[in-house]
């Protein structure tokens, strides 16, 4: 039985500006008329962080635009939203935060089975030669494609 996902929003800087460590997959508790937009598609994650206090872990600056048919009982846009994980994995990632130079980061936000999750990532920040080394590596990969097409 294969389980089906929908990706729903993307972070694409997140490999570009950080070294993911390790990846975790947490629910998202959210309310009728969010649940229904990010159905829709209409949420981004480029701005978004992860706050984790010891207790708990909160989506803080994601942007899920409001539902047009929700009229008067529509939600907040940038409202913090807590996330659903185990005691183990919160205590894992306090534990990772309070580390210098590591943050936590959402990279994708998807459906399965009907409800949204979200996938982040323990991650460290990059240094301008990391990316400079990174562009390099891509550009090299792409003149040597473009090598193989003319041959």
């Amino acid at each position: 039985m294969t389980e089906t996902i929908k990706v729903v929003a993307t972070n694409k800087k997140a490999r570009f500006e950080y070294f993911l460590l390790e990846t975790f997959e947490a629910g998202l508790a959210l309310q009728g008329s969010e649940i229904k937009s990010i159905r829709a598609g209409r949420m981004s994650i480029n701005e978004a962080y992860v706050e984790v206090d010891g207790r708990n872990a909160w989506l803080v600056e994601a942007h899920i635009a409001p539902y047009e048919q929700a009229s008067r009982f529509n939600h907040d846009p940038k409202r913090p939203r807590r996330l659903l994980l185990h005691k183990k994995e919160i205590r894992e990632l306090w534990n990772a935060v309070r580390q210098k130079g590591v943050t936590v980061i959402p990279t994708r936000v998807y459906l399965k089975r009907g409800r949204a999750k979200l996938e982040i990532a323990i991650a460290k920040g990059k240094k301008l030669y990391d990316k400079r080394e990174a562009i390099a590596r891509r550009d090299a990969e792409r003149e040597r494609e473009r090598e193989m097409r003319i041959r």
